[in-house]
């Protein structure tokens, strides 16, 4: 979506829990994605996401977009995702843990004895639909004590920081 997201997002999120029968009071968690991607749509998504965690009284699980694409796939596993401008957010999934995501400006530095999955050169499509890989890596992770839900940025933005301090988040 182009425009018109922070407009859209919670008359979306409306409908579908009305499509699935439920309500805003029915809900246990809230799993939301948490980047690499967009800068709009991760900062939407994420304040949305702690929110509803805070006016609902319900933990919220941030899901990396990397995490979900390799949700169900082999391991070791490069997971991929477009991060534009010829480059590519990637991550090595392996049978023990994960490496650090990072930013590939160059196709040769990714590792090429590994599967891949998500976007870019050689990959396979992802096992799952994003939102339901991001809703099963958030349902695996035990406990009510999750950390706060905090955007994943790798590449820096491309806009400049307001002068002004932000506001502290309270929470």
């Amino acid at each position: 979506m182009a425009k018109g997201q922070a407009e859209r997002l919670m008359p979306l999120v409306s409908e579908t829990l009305a499509e699935a029968g439920l309500k805003f009071s029915d809900l246990g968690a809230i799993a939301v994605g948490i980047g690499p991607g967009n800068f709009t749509g991760i900062r939407l998504s994420v304040a949305a996401a702690r929110g509803l965690s805070l006016s609902l009284g319900i933990p919220a699980i941030g899901v990396s977009t990397l995490e979900a694409l390799a949700e169900g796939g082999p391991r070791p596993m490069l997971a991929l995702a477009d991060a534009r401008r010829g480059a590519a957010y990637a991550q090595v999934f392996r049978t023990g843990g994960a490496e650090d995501p990072a930013l590939v400006e160059d196709a040769a530095d990714l590792p090429a004895d590994l599967p891949r999955i998500g976007d870019g050169p050689g990959a396979l499509p992802a096992a799952l639909p994003l939102a339901e890989a991001i809703a099963r890596v958030a349902a695996a992770r035990p406990g009510p004590d999750h950390p706060r839900p905090a955007p994943l940025y790798i590449r820096p933005a491309d806009a400049a920081p307001p002068r002004d301090p932000a506001p502290a988040i309270l929470g």
